[in-house]
This record gives structure tokens, sequence and C-alpha cells, in this order.
């Protein structure tokens, strides 16, 4: 059996008859049959033969089966971006009355989702503390049917032992759903800790390069197959073009993530003890506080690294104003450094009193660490930082 980084690369699922070496792009809404009988079976599930492109695409199943063999998973369904994966996650296997146990420190469009959709729905939630495992199983209640959760955390690079709270799920028969964006699956394979879930906004680190939005979800083949239900009546599809962007973008992952990763351990290391930051994050940091959960699960400390500016907002705007070459923009995972402050953007709706009880404070800002010479991120960095 190939290693799951040669299948990233070596998969093919979408072809034609010219033996092309590059996988071809399906741009197309519908497939055509040759009579009556082919098209009514197609859509009686009699086969597996493509209908329409909302339900299913060769070049879209192409980026799914590569995902699947890097998580590792069963079967995978893939959407228009990563907040309607997370969605479709909640909306096709949790209905009224249900409750959903989630991690305190989460991405902040999934919070909206959490607090004011699901509710609509006849939905409720409790959000459990990152840094105290010990909640978790006491608000497991007998309604409870999911564990939801970040690890790493976004913004704040909290992590969560997976294995540990694989263990509560099994104890009392839950779903463990994981986004695994921040760490991507060549750096952390939540499956191989127990997830029935993985999922993973490929706008970021699987596209690595800003140039397209989506979505995946992977795991176990009847939860994927209640998804696929799900999305096949609501419309959140993938675009055959994107995916074929992604499913390109997979076959450098591993490269692009070593990079990274390195680049951004330099970076901690070196701003660690600076005398404008109050403190810093990164996995592979020992001075972690998690760090002996990050060297168990994840292969690298992934390619965020993150700081609070002891002058607080202020400082926090005079840093990003003060940068010359690094980017604000509203994304992550890019070849080029990204500097951007959680508080006013990503969690601005959320209330200060919500922003503070996950650790994201007025002076917090969030790198994502990008390709360029390790030195010119560095420069660029520490010349804002003496303007704070």
């Amino acid at each position: 059996m190939k290693h799951p980084i040669t299948e990233a690369i070596r998969i093919q699922t979408a072809r034609t008859n010219e033996m092309e070496h590059a996988s071809p792009m399906f741009l197309t809404s519908s497939f055509c049959f040759n009579n009556a009988e082919e098209m009514r079976a197609a859509f009686a599930d009699e086969t597996e033969d493509n209908i329409y492109s909302r339900f299913s695409n060769p070049t879209v199943q192409e980026f799914v089966d590569r995902m699947v063999a890097l998580e590792g998973a069963e079967a995978g369904y893939a959407t228009a971006s990563g907040m309607s994966a997370v969605f479709a996650s909640f909306m096709a296997l949790l209905k009224k009355g249900d409750h959903l146990l989630v991690c305190d420190s989460i991405f902040g469009s999934t919070q909206t989702v959490i607090k004011k959709y699901l509710p609509n729905y006849g939905i409720e939630y409790t959000y459990v503390s990152t840094d105290r495992m010990e909640e978790w199983e006491a608000a497991v209640k007998p309604n409870t049917k999911m564990i939801y959760l970040e690890t790493p955390t976004n913004p704040g690079l909290a992590l969560i032992d997976l294995e540990l709270v694989n263990t509560i799920a099994k104890k009392y028969n839950l779903l463990l759903n994981v986004d695994n964006c921040f760490a991507t699956p060549v750096c952390q394979q939540p499956i191989a800790f127990g997830a029935d879930l993985v999922i993973h906004s490929a706008t970021k680190w699987i596209d690595g390069q800003g140039r397209v939005l989506g979505g995946v979800i992977v795991g176990k083949k009847e939860l994927i197959h209640d998804i696929y239900l799900f999305c096949r009546s609501t419309g959140p599809a993938l675009s055959p073009f994107n995916a074929w962007v992604l499913s390109k973008s997979l076959e450098t992952l591993d490269v692009r993530m070593e990079r990274h990763a390195s680049n951004a351990l330099t970076i901690a290391k070196t701003l660690e003890s600076h005398p404008a930051i109050e403190s810093l994050k990164y996995p592979f940091l020992p001075s972690h506080p998690q760090h002996a959960i990050a060297k168990k699960q994840m292969k690298n400390g992934g390619g965020i690294v993150c700081f609070n500016l002891k002058g607080g907002l202020q400082s926090g705007r005079t840093f990003l104003n003060s940068l010359q070459m690094l980017s604000l923009t509203a994304n992550l995972g890019d070849t080029r450094s990204i500097a951007s402050h959680p508080a006013s953007t990503t969690h601005a709706k959320l209330t200060e009193a919500e922003r503070l009880a996950t650790n994201i404070t007025p002076g917090l800002i969030r790198i994502s660490v990008g390709l360029e010479h390790v030195d010119d991120i560095l420069q660029d960095i520490l010349q804002a930082l003496e303007k704070c």
C-alpha cells in the first residue's frame, strides 16, 4: 500500500480516454446517458454514474479521494467553503433535541452558527474549556450527540488531547467531529486518534496560495453518506474548477507545510523573548502549555504563530500599520505571510467577554507564516515591533 502522501499525488479519479498525465477538469453542470434505462438506473442509485455536478463530479471526487487518503478516512464530501462543511456536518447529523458539546475556542463564524442558528432548529449546545479538560465529561448530557473541536484552535493555538476526548466520546457513544484546518493532514491525523469526522477549510493551507474557496469533510462512510444526502439536496457543492485547483495543491502540501512549519518555529523562537511581546504561543515551543500534546499528536507545529503585545489594542494597530511586507488580509495558509488582529476581524462579532474567555485579547496578533525567506519575514515583524 502506498504512503498517503504518494496517494495524494498519484490518485487520478478524473480521467478521459486520452491518457493525460495531469488530471483533466470536468467543467460541466450535468452528464449525458446513452438511453433511458441508464438514466433511470442512475437516478435510482443503482449505479455510480455521475448525474449532476451538485451531486457528484469526477474532478471533485478526485480531490475528495486524495483528502480521504491523506486523512486515513473511509469516505468524504467536498463543499463550496469551510463553513459550509462545518454547517453540513451539524445539520446532517444533529436533530431537534440533540445536544452539542463544543470547545470554547473556535473560529468566529462557527461560533455564530452554533449560538445563533442551531438553537433555531432545537439543537442545544454547551461550551467547555480547552484549559480544563475535567469539564468535558461532566458536561455530557443524556441528549448529547456530538463533540466538536478545533486543535490547534483558531486563533489562540490551544491544543486538545484527541486521545482523551475520544475516550469520552466512545464511553458515551458520541460522534467526534474535529476541525483539522490549522494542522492539515500532513501534520496531524485526528482519525488515528479516534475522530469520526474531520473537517477542513480547504481555502487555507490545502490551497496554499489564496486562490479559491473550498471545504471538505472526511470520515466514516455511513456518516459521510448522510452528509452527502443533506448536501445533495441543499446545494453547497464545490465547483469542479476549484476542486481541480485544490487537488493539484495537494501534490505539494507535504513540502509546503514542512517549510511553513520550519519558518514558523524559527520565528517563534526568535520572538519569544522580545520586549514588546507579553506572551507567545507556538505548539512546538517547549513553553507552550500543551507542548506534550503537540509532540504526541502532531508531526510538526504548523504554520501559525500568535502573540500578545504588551500595549494592547493600540499596539496591535500600530504593529499592523507598520508592516511593510506581510499582508493584511482575511485569510491564512498562504505562500505569503499574513498578519491579522482577531479581536477586530475574525472574532469581532463576539462580545468582549466572549473573546476574553477564549484568550482573544485586544493585543493578540496571529501570524500565518508564509514561504518567503525566513530572514525577510523576521525583518518585517521586528521592524514593526520596534514601533509598538
